[in-house]
């Protein structure tokens, strides 16, 4: 079965609708800083570009964000992903404070994979894992040794849901979804021209390689 696709850093509402005609099932909003960093309103604008399709992604460095609850109504979520290392009880906390999806994401350095992520698969409605950077929690075009860990991952997947992000492009998607057989691909600088400007050129590419 072939991957659902997420573009996520969405800054424009151009880019949210090109995003949706090519077939991606999730658009993602970054609320938790960096140069792809857009308001709850700016969010519900990008967002509705998208139509009714696609589910919405909302982006947060921690649980702890006073303004999660309000941002994600304001803008219309589906989806909360936590970045930060979220707890259990971070994952449960979210999801019913918001009545959203949550998921966890779990940033890789190398081999092994970190022990928590078992827990995560099985708590969270997906996990999503990325490249770790001391720069950035995400959105960095790092990947991670996506053959090094294959077993590891398959071993903690269970019955989860397996989000793979961090360094994907229309040139090595494809490669990464034979490797790791994702449920759903991330794909957020790889298609970009600059950070939150994506190139739809590029976006479509992108689509193309995932489902040719």
């Amino acid at each position: 079965m072939r991957p659902e696709i997420k573009f996520c850093g969405l800054t424009r509402p151009a880019d949210a609708a090109f995003a949706a005609s090519v077939g991606a099932s999730y658009v993602g909003i970054v609320f938790a800083g960096g140069p792809r960093r857009v308001t709850a309103e700016r969010a519900a604008e990008v967002l509705a570009a998208a139509g009714t399709g696609p589910q919405r992604v909302g982006v947060f460095a921690s649980i702890n964000d006073a303004e999660l609850e309000v941002t994600a109504r304001k803008a219309g979520l589906n989806v909360v992903q936590l970045h930060d290392d979220p707890s259990a009880e971070d994952v449960a906390s979210v999801r019913e404070r918001t009545g959203c999806a949550v998921w966890a994401v779990v940033r890789v350095a190398g081999a092994p994979l970190p022990e928590r992520a078992r827990a995560m698969f099985a708590l969270a409605d997906a996990v999503l894992l990325d490249a770790r950077s001391d720069q950035a929690l995400g959105g960095t075009g790092a990947s991670w040794p996506w053959a090094a860990l294959a077993n590891d991952v398959r071993v903690a997947l269970g019955a989860g849901r397996f989000v793979l992000a961090g360094g994907l492009t229309p040139d090595n998607v494809r490669q990464a979804i034979d490797i790791l057989d994702p449920d759903i691909v991330d794909v957020s600088s790889g298609v970009e021209t600059a950070p939150g400007i994506k190139d739809h050129a590029r976006m479509r590419a992108f689509a193309e390689a995932v489902w040719g």
